[in-house]
């Protein structure tokens, strides 16, 4: 199987010597594109939550197989299923289109992800000292 990244390149050097691919084969590879970018990001989000794929399957209502191969790009879920699964990861589920690029995310509910407010729990003492040393200049 060719990964997505050896295929993409592959186009890409197509493209540059000015090699036109047929209509349905790009219509075929932005479908891959589209499952493979989907299944990064259940597993993107599953995975800093610390879901096993059993559990998320659970929470779902789909089986360990179904979840496996939906994080491997191997099919296009349906808009129902993406909220299903946003739901069982306490997620919003954002698709943005721009030109021929896609951006696929879940995200916490209240907008942030689980990196985001690690790192901002992890940061919370630097913040604090800072502004304890601002107010110490302040008035100082």
């Amino acid at each position: 199987m060719v990964s997505h990244a050896r295929w993409k390149l592959a186009r890409d050097e197509k493209v540059a010597q000015g090699i036109a691919e047929d209509p349905e084969v790009e219509r075929r590879r932005e479908e891959i594109s589209l499952a493979f970018d989907l299944g990064q990001a259940v597993y993107d989000r599953r995975v800093a939550l610390g879901l096993s794929q059993t559990e998320l399957a659970r929470r779902a209502g789909m089986t360990q197989p179904q979840v496996s191969k939906l994080e491997l790009g191997g099919t296009v879920p349906t808009v129902p299923l993406l909220a299903r699964l946003a739901r069982a990861m306490e997620a919003v589920f954002r698709m943005e289109l721009f030109g021929s690029s896609i951006r696929v995310t879940f995200t916490d509910l209240d907008g942030t992800t689980p990196e985001e407010t690690a790192t901002e729990h992890a940061s919370a003492p630097e913040a604090e000292a800072d502004a304890s040393a601002e107010r110490t200049a302040a008035t100082g």
